[in-house]
């Protein structure tokens, strides 16, 4: 038990970085593989946060079993090589601020760093290599081991490994699927207005940021709330 400490726990895509460009365009590959129509970019961003299985079978519900598993390995290829051609950091770069709040947020000595995405194990590695995050999170819960957000599963697991409380326990993330995650967690929910969901969405967020700087006032006002 990490008896005083407090958890903020991130989303990544939407969130920390902005990956929408190669979301976009490797779910285009994906489905001019498989013959289908290619969702707007509305549609696409609108599952972005879910686990990947998840998503593919929210866009194609009509698809096969067999099908929905070749346009998933097809969007994961064509990531990979989008991210080789560039590197992770160019290709999904960080949020301005994102870095000096965590910086800021990890220099107090209360105050604990996790991730709960629904990227892959892989994924969030090669990220957190690309933009040297690798002292921050103490706690990292990725898609492969979880039911896909709003599950709670990430933050509980998030919350067994730190041993911090639901009330000292803060979510941050840009689609409903976070702030759904958070409540279905019992932690504090904070949307943030520069990610992939309209904030006319996040209608579980207890608060909505517009900008980073405001996040660690927001993050002590939830504190002292729940406290």
């Amino acid at each position: 038990m990490s008896a005083g400490a407090k958890l903020v726990i991130f989303d990544v895509d939407g969130t920390l970085v902005d990956s929408q460009a190669d979301i976009l365009s490797a779910m285009g590959q994906a489905f001019m593989a498989a013959g289908r129509p290619v969702p707007d970019r509305s549609t696409i961003l609108g599952i972005v946060g879910l686990s990947l299985e998840t998503a593919m079978m929210r866009l194609v519900p009509d698809a096969t079993a067999p099908e929905c598993a070749r346009m998933v390995d097809a969007y994961k290829n064509a990531y990979v090589e989008m991210r080789a051609k560039v590197g992770a950091a160019q290709s999904s770069p960080l949020y301005p601020g994102a870095q000096a709040i965590l910086e800021q947020l990890h220099s107090q000595p209360d105050v604990l760093l996790g991730v709960a995405t629904g990227k892959s194990r892989r994924g969030l590695d090669k990220l957190i290599e690309a933009h040297a995050l690798e002292r921050f999170f103490v706690t990292q819960q990725v898609a492969d081991f979880h039911p896909s957000k709003p599950h709670p599963s990430m933050i509980l697991e998030a919350m067994r490994e730190t041993g911090v409380t639901a009330a000292d326990t803060v979510m941050i993330g840009d689609t409903s699927f976070d702030m759904e995650m958070a409540r279905a967690a019992g932690v504090g929910a904070l949307g943030v207005s520069w990610g992939y969901h309209p904030v006319s969405h996040l209608t579980a967020a207890h608060r909505i940021l517009t900008d980073f700087a405001a996040l660690p006032a927001a993050v002590s006002d939830m504190w002292e709330i729940s406290g």
